[in-house]
């Protein structure tokens, strides 16, 4: 068996009169991730992870923000179709662990749902999706809640 690592790294700012996605899940939550797509900042950080390990170029290659059809897109769509490139080079997802960064609102109690809506994208058990969440301690620009940043490593498996 064959294994790759990679990872991923994305930020959005938070903005105002925004739909806040993290981890495929809508979050009730008074300021959103502005971005050409539904800045799901979790999402965009484990498909450049995925993307690396089958040697790939990033998330912004594939879906520019210069494009149209990526315009609010649902980062599941693309979630999606990062599983096909890499399944089609002969890759498929390991496992997956995340951590997300931001001061507010509490993650915890969205990480139930967040797996259960990844695990099938990523045609893994739910125990294969790892996702923490942390703050950064009123440190920077997370801190001062100007925006959120996700971490991401995955392993593919190959034959």
């Amino acid at each position: 068996m064959r294994f790759r690592v990679g990872f991923g790294y994305d930020v959005h700012r938070l903005a105002e009169g925004r739909p806040l996605w993290l981890g495929g899940v809508r979050i009730d939550h008074g300021t959103g991730l502005a971005g050409h797509s539904d800045a799901d900042v979790l999402l965009h950080a484990l498909c450049d992870a995925l993307l690396g390990a089958a040697g790939l170029p990033d998330i912004g290659h594939h879906f520019p923000d210069t494009d149209p059809r990526w315009k609010d897109a649902d980062s599941k769509v693309l979630l999606r179709e990062v599983v096909r490139l890499v399944a089609e080079r002969g890759w498929r997802v390991g496992n997956v662990d995340c951590s997300l960064v931001l001061e507010r609102p509490r993650i915890k109690p969205h990480i139930p749902a967040m797996k259960r809506a990844l695990a099938p994208i990523l045609g893994v058990e739910e125990e294969a999706v790892g996702i923490k969440a942390t703050t950064n301690e009123k440190l920077g620009f997370v801190g001062r809640e100007e925006g959120a940043c996700a971490y991401a490593v995955a392993l593919l498996q190959g034959a």
